[in-house]
């Protein structure tokens, strides 16, 4: 049996905590101002769809394929990206609240966090090759075995990355935040 399927569909201050979204596959559809907290988002297919203002803290995620997904101004607290289907994953977060999320191991190349709080998040043995950290807040962002090479945090902030436990060929750091490569050194810079 076929799951359903929707295309081109707006979906408007809908409330997914008592009332599930319907298992299915989405195709440039948009969610405005829904809210899924602790809901269940797991094992659906998103194609080119975009989440405007949604609140998806501790939403589960398991198994769902986000493919050209953008997620603009969301409350996504803690979610386990890791959890997602990797198939085809190409995901955008503008503007979003990603405290506690984990991207633990994935493959992310190219990924874009544009003026996102990015406190606490688990960046440990992922691979963001070529991501932009855009005017992102990573304060207390764990990156341990990361792979960021030519990665751009030139304009990022409150980092602290350990040149010697994760890859950095090539990325891009402002001057300013060159103390976020050095904090393991204790080193006071004036």
């Amino acid at each position: 049996m076929s799951q359903p399927f929707w295309v081109d569909q707006e979906f408007t201050k809908q409330d997914y905590t008592e009332i599930k979204l319907p298992k299915g596959d989405y195709e440039n559809c948009r969610f405005v101002d829904c809210l899924f907290p602790k809901g269940f988002l797991d094992n659906q297919n998103f194609v080119e769809c975009s989440f405007e203002g949604c609140d998806l803290t501790n939403t589960n995620i398991s198994h769902t394929i986000f493919n050209d997904v953008t997620f603009d101004t969301c409350k996504m607290v803690g979610l386990q990206f890791e959890t997602c289907n990797p198939l085809l994953l190409t995901i955008r977060f503008i503007g979003c609240n990603l405290a506690l999320a984990s991207f633990y191991g994935m493959d992310l190349p190219q990924v874009i966090f544009d003026n996102c709080k990015l406190h606490q998040v688990d960046f440990s043995e992922a691979k963001i090759m070529g991501g932009n950290f855009q005017n992102s807040d990573l304060e207390n962002a764990i990156f341990d075995n990361t792979d960021l090479e030519q990665a751009d945090f030139s304009t990022a902030f409150n980092f602290n990355i350990d040149p010697s436990k994760n890859k950095v060929r090539k990325a891009k750091f402002s001057k300013e935040g060159l103390i976020g490569l050095l904090k393991k050194y204790d080193i006071a810079v004036t």
